[in-house]
This record gives C-alpha cells, sequence and structure tokens, in this order.
C-alpha cells in the first residue's frame, strides 16, 4: 500500500547535525517531488545498518584493516567529488559467507568442506532476502560473566516457535539483543564498550547462538540469520564452532546489525544488500526492513521461490570495474583486492580480505553532491570551461543548488520500487564513428514514445536496458589494447554507451520518479561535456542515479528493484548491490 507522507526536516541518526535551510529545501524535493506525488511512507523501510565512520567502532580491534575514507578529486578545476576508500569486508554491517570460517575442501584443515568455496560472490542471490523471524533475547543481555558471551540455544529458539509459528526455508531468523542501538557509540564517547572491554574480558560479551543452535536453524530449513552485536560467534572459545556449525550447510548471516526492535516478530522483510567484491569471505553490506505488507509478502514469495535476480557487477583487480577518465588524470582510485588472513596460524582460523576502491566502483549510486559544490563553494575555482558549461546549464535550466545529500543520508525508499525497464538496446552502433568519443542519447521523444505503450508512473525506478555491460564486461586485456568499456570509448576508438540528455532527466523528475538506473557504466556517457549537463541535471532535481547495472535485460515487467550503498559517512557516492525480485 503506498502512502503520502508529508514531508518533515530532515536530520540523520547517525548525525545530530540538522542539513541548512536550503538543503532540507532541496530533501524536500528529493522525499515528496512534485505535486500529487505519493511515496512509500518513511517507517515502511527500515535501515537496519550501522554507520562506517573512523570515529566508531565499525572495525574489528585486532587483525583487521582501519577503514578510511579520502577525497580523491573534488570541485575545481574539475566538476565533481570523488572519494577513495579503504575498507575491511567485515567492516560496520556486515554478512559472512561461509568460506569466511569453513576453510576450501582440498585445503585438509579442521573443519573444511564444499561450503568453504562459497566465497561473497557465489552466494544464491534469494539468500539476501527472507522473512524477518525476530527472536527477543534482550533479557540476557550483560548476564554474562566479564569477557563471555550468553549462549543462545536450541530451546530458545523452540520457545520463539512454540509461541510463534515453526520456522522453515525463506525465513530470516534475527537475533534481537538491542546490543549495537546500547554501545555502538563514538569510540571518544565510550565506543569500546561494543568490543573492545569485551576482549580484554573487563565487561560481558553479546548474546550468540551455540553450535547446537545452528544445527537447529539448519535443520528447519533457514538459509541465513542476523544479530545485532558484534558477531555471531560466542566469546571467548565458540566463535569458531559456531561458525563452522552454520557455514558448513551454507548459511549466511548478518553481523552488527541494528535497530531490529523496529520490525515486528513475524511478517516483514529483511534485505542484505552486500558489496559484490570477488571471492570474500563475505562483504559489508546495507541491511533494510520492509514493513509494508503488500510489498514484503512479494519479495518473501519471491525469495522462497527463488525469483530474485542479482543486477549487480562483481567487483576485482582485473575486471573493468573503475572509472578510467575522460583525460590523463581524471582516473579514479584503482580498486585492489588484498587477502588479510586466509587460515594461518599466526592469525588465526578465519579468512578475511581488505579493499581499496573509489565509492562509484562497480554497481553504485551517485547523489546530487556528486556534481553539485557544496554551499559556499567559490566558483572561480573551477577551469574556464567548467565555468562556461556551468553557464549555459543555469541559463536554460535555472541556478544549480548547492549539493548537501550524502549516502549516509539519503532515504532508503528512494532506491526502490516498481522496476520500470526501458529498452534502449536499438541505439547500440548508431553513431557516426567522425564524431567520436560519443554516446548514443536517449532522447525525450523517444521516452514519450515508449509511454505510449507503457506509461511512467511516480515512484517507479526507471531502468535503461542496452545490454552494454553484458557486452564490454570482461577481463582487462594486455596492454597497449584497450578495455571496451571505459578507456576504448573514452578515447574515440569505440562507440560510448547509451546516455540521456538532461531534459529525459528533468522529464522524469516531473513525473515523480526519484531514481533512474542503467546498465551502462555511467549516466553521462563518453562525452565529458554532456555528461556534466546530465548530472547536474539529476542534481537540480535531487535525483538519484544507480549506475552499471548487469543483467538487465532479464528483468519482467513484474519486477521490484532495490538497492542500497554501503552507509559511509560523509560519501557523495556509494557502491552496493542491486537486485530485484519477481
Amino acid at each position: 500500500m503506498v502512502k503520502r507522507e508529508i514531508f518533515r526536516p530532515y536530520r540523520s541518526r547517525s548525525d545530530s547535525r540538522p542539513l541548512t535551510r536550503l538543503g532540507s529545501v532541496l530533501l524536500a524535493l528529493f522525499l515528496v517531488g512534485t505535486a500529487g506525488y505519493t511515496r512509500l511512507h518513511a517507517a515502511d523501510v527500515q535501515d537496519l545498518s550501522l554507520l562506517v565512520s573512523p570515529r566508531l567502532p565499525c572495525v574489528w580491534p585486532t587483525g583487521m584493516q582501519q577503514h578510511l575514507v579520502v577525497p580523491n578529486r573534488t570541485f575545481g578545476p574539475g566538476t565533481y567529488h570523488r572519494d577513495m576508500i579503504v575498507i575491511d569486508e567485515h567492516t560496520g554491517t556486515q554478512f559472512d559467507a561461509p568460506a569466511h570460517f569453513v576453510p576450501p575442501p582440498d585445503s585438509g584443515l579442521p573443519g573444511a568442506g564444499p561450503t568453504g568455496a562459497i566465497t561473497g560472490e557465489k552466494v544464491p542471490v534469494w539468500q539476501f532476502v527472507g522473512e524477518a523471524c525476530v527472536i527477543d533475547i534482550r533479557e540476557h543481555v550483560d548476564q554474562a560473566e566479564k569477557g563471555v558471551s550468553f549462549l543462545i540455544t536450541p530451546e530458545i529458539v523452540q520457545q520463539w516457535e512454540k509461541k510463534n509459528r515453526p520456522l522453515g526455508f525463506g525465513d530470516a531468523v534475527l537475533f534481537r539483543s538491542d546490543y549495537s542501538d546500547r554501545y555502538y557509540k563514538p569510540l571518544a564517547e565510550g565506543g569500546e564498550r561494543f568490543v573492545h572491554t569485551v576482549l580484554r574480558n573487563e565487561t560481558p560479551g553479546w548474546p550468540a547462538p551455540t553450535p547446537q543452535c545452528m544445527e537447529y536453524l539448519a535443520s528447519r530449513g533457514v538459509m541465513t540469520l542476523g544479530l545485532d552485536s558484534p558477531s555471531m560467534g560466542p566469546v571467548p572459545d565458540l566463535a569458531v564452532a559456531t561458525h563452522q556449525a552454520g557455514g558448513k550447510h551454507g548459511i549466511i548471516w548478518m553481523e552488527c546489525g541494528t535497530r531490529l526492535g523496529s520490525l515486528p516478530t513475524t511478517g516483514s522483510a529483511f534485505v542484505l544488500l552486500p558489496a559484490k567484491h570477488k571471492g570474500g569471505s563475505g562483504n559489508e553490506i546495507r541491511a533494510i526492513g520492509i514493513k509494508d505488507e503488500p510489498i514484503a509478502k512479494r519479495l518473501i514469495a519471491s525469495a522462497k521461490a527463488k525469483r530474485i535476480i542479482d543486477l549487480s557487477v562483481t567487483m576485482d583487480d582485473d575486471l573493468p570495474v573503475t572509472w578510467s577518465g575522460y583525460r590523463p588524470g581524471e582516473e579514479a582510485t584503482r580498486y585492489v583486492g588484498v587477502t588479510l588472513n586466509a587460515f594461518k596460524k599466526a592469525r588465526g582460523p578465519y579468512f578475511a580480505r581488505s579493499h581499496t576502491l573509489d565509492s562509484q566502483a562497480g554497481t553504485h549510486v551517485v547523489t546530487p553532491s556528486y556534481s553539485s559544490p557544496p554551499k559556499g563553494f567559490e566558483r572561480n575555482l573551477l577551469s574556464d570551461d567548467v565555468r562556461k558549461e556551468l553557464a549555459a546549464f543555469e541559463s536554460k535550466h535555472g541556478p544549480l543548488p548547492p549539493g548537501e545529500i550524502t549516502v549516509d543520508r539519503i532515504p532508503l525508499d528512494a532506491m526502490q520500487g516498481d522496476a520500470h525497464p526501458i529498452s534502449v538496446a536499438n541505439l547500440i552502433g548508431s553513431t557516426d564513428k567522425n564524431a567520436w568519443p560519443a554516446s548514443p542519447l536517449i532522447t525525450l521523444d523517444m521516452i514519450k514514445e515508449h509511454e505510449k505503450r507503457r506509461p511512467i508512473r511516480a515512484g517507479e525506478v526507471v531502468i535503461f536496458v542496452s545490454g552494454y555491460s553484458g557486452l564490454h564486461f570482461k577481463p582487462l586485456p594486455d596492454q597497449p589494447d584497450l578495455d571496451g568499456m571505459f578507456a576504448a570509448p573514452l578515447t574515440g576508438k569505440a562507440e560510448g554507451w547509451p546516455a540521456p540528455t538532461p531534459e529525459v532527466l528533468q522529464y522524469l523528475a516531473e513525473k515523480g520518479v526519484r531514481c533512474v538506473a542503467t546498465d551502462s557504466p555511467t549516466m553521462g556517457g563518453s562525452n565529458p561535456k554532456h555528461a556534466m549537463h546530465v548530472y547536474w541535471a539529476a542534481a537540480s532535481k535531487g535525483m538519484l542515479l544507480v549506475e552499471f547495472l548487469t543483467n538487465a535485460r532479464e528483468l519482467p515487467d513484474n519486477a521490484y528493484f532495490i538497492f542500497a550503498p554501503v552507509k559511509i559517512a560523509g560519501t557523495r557516492g556509494g557502491y552496493g548491490r542491486a537486485i530485484a525480485a519477481y
């Protein structure tokens, strides 16, 4: 059921600072759109994810890589802001794939088995959706001794089943302790209580299930779990056993969730949206709960029938996942994956990796603040060419508002809705070679012609489907050959990918569309001047752009689209996972 929402000035739960007055106005436009526009009520989509920030205890304090965000490029003389991110895959809210603690089947290590080959990108995507079954264990928080976890046993699960209903396939069992709600604070304000003091045997551990509990859940057919504390493993000595007990059955689980009390005991949809790193032991994720009854039922039914499509490209060192720039010096941070530990005796019986990447690597969202400078920015810092283009844009479309909406501040319901695919595959091969670098343009006339067959409705996610990523997402070639995804079209050696005109995005915004997606690597296309106008048009309307989808040709007409970025403080673009249920 879609409900009308009255706009209220937005304040991030993770940041008590209000937006400026102009920022609030822009976000109001972003949230409610044009007159008569309707949207899901904010309460129907719950963010179950912790904020990732160096100020917070988001990184396991031993053996892992400290999280960093470094601006790689910002406004002046260029047009955009990009961030470099260093992040371990078990940072903030995360999920464990079986390979995290189950050694590879041919390793000969204790606990090795077939599921040890299931790394993060190999987990079936239907496991990321299920009916949230919330088991309340709040009464047991801090009941154990210092440095020791309260143990969640099969009997606790069975008591919940007697009171509610039997568990089964398609359920996502969530252990609610409110531990992160209580203890996830800035390190300077007592945040060491989250993990540090437990490992130092100064405070009681978090509640966590026994290996026997994992076996029982597996016997019920449950394949997805979660909790709102740092680890599914009990301290001090059952972590490996519990992880292996679940992992050997192919079960996955969320760790470091939060706000599980925002969900009802049953009936809501639980959705994990992990980054898609190749060969990972799990990944950093965005976790959400969807309480709207018709949509939740629809998603749960799709998951039980395994009708979930993965729309995200895999990120790997040898794949073209990073923007290579319109010219030398504009390349984004190269994607690099490094193994931190692979069951080495010196560090412990687990597998984990760390990554350095651009915030818009792989499948990602572009926020208005990517192309729109913040309030107070002096435009004379921009190059003459950029100022000229911006003046031309503003003379036609009005002043470009400052960009203040970052990844951790965007409402998650803005990036989900009924998918509205628009095929633009016929544009491929339509440009004149003499005009390269150039992209085939998706024009307003094309959109209106499409609407004669299927009108665009407010709240839908419009997806431009060209098949471009399917054609060109291949391992990088040996030099001096150019990859077909970025390098060849950007240097005029091949045709660019289809890109909309600014007028298309503005038209869609007026129709009540808040999110537009594409299965091409960017919405701006291969011509830099055209791209500036496209991103300014989106920013001026508070529109979110999800770029670099794949498998979009598989979308049926009745699909429901969901994307969410990893919740990293202050970034102006965010990598994440896109899925669709049908």
